[in-house]
């Protein structure tokens, strides 16, 4: 049995907890040990959660223990993946039991899929990736890793998304569309053509802003 170290105990590591007892895998192939967050008082003020164990800078990784990154910001999670990888910790996905995955899906390290997503046939999920809660991704996709997909985005079929990009909630980007490396899309955007690396789009359609 694993022992799941959630890394961030802010809303959207307390979300991570009830996420976990309701995904693949739980109490039959792990279970939840606790947080490291650089605020060991993060959970004070809330009840029904377990301990924060340490800071990732203190914190000495044992046998059977496997990490999952609840940060939604792109860069942070970046960073501080990177930290516990160079700790040694080993990564696993957390997916939800009401996730729809069709034939064929590719699946990375260290991913973490809300309940209702679904991810259609042929598509590639990298590592590191986080997906929140019913998102659609169509069919032949290439999720690139960090990426991070905000609640209800859209994903058509043959979309690649590059490297630490950010997919805003409502967004929806047209079918065969390439989305560069470190770019954002805008909260409810409708991407109809190309999206350049580290740029920043919005709107319907959606244009360059930054």
């Amino acid at each position: 049995m694993k022992n799941l170290i959630i890394v961030g105990a802010g809303g959207y590591g307390r979300e991570a907890f009830t996420l976990a007892k309701n995904s693949i895998g739980y109490n039959t192939e792990f279970v939840v040990k606790g947080y490291l967050d650089s605020n060991l008082n993060a959970l004070d003020d809330f009840e029904g959660y377990p301990p924060v164990l340490s800071t990732i800078e203190d914190y000495s990784i044992i046998t059977d223990d496997v990490f999952i990154c609840a940060i939604g910001d792109v860069q942070l999670r970046v960073k501080t993946v990177n930290e516990i990888l160079s700790k040694g910790g080993e990564f696993t996905n957390l997916i939800h039991n009401s996730v729809y995955l069709g034939d064929n899906v590719t699946l990375g390290t260290g991913i973490f899929i809300a309940y209702d997503v679904v991810i259609s046939n042929d598509t590639i999920i990298k590592d590191y990736v986080l997906i929140n809660s019913r998102a659609l991704i169509g069919h032949d996709c290439d999720i690139r890793k960090f990426t991070s997909i905000g609640v209800y985005a859209f994903i058509g079929g043959g979309v690649t998304i590059g490297e630490q990009s950010a997919i805003h909630a409502n967004a929806s980007i047209r079918n065969n569309v390439m989305i560069g490396s470190n770019a954002n899309v805008g909260m409810g955007s409708v991407v109809i053509k190309d999206v350049e690396s580290d740029s920043i789009v919005f709107g319907n359609p959606a244009k360059k802003i930054f």
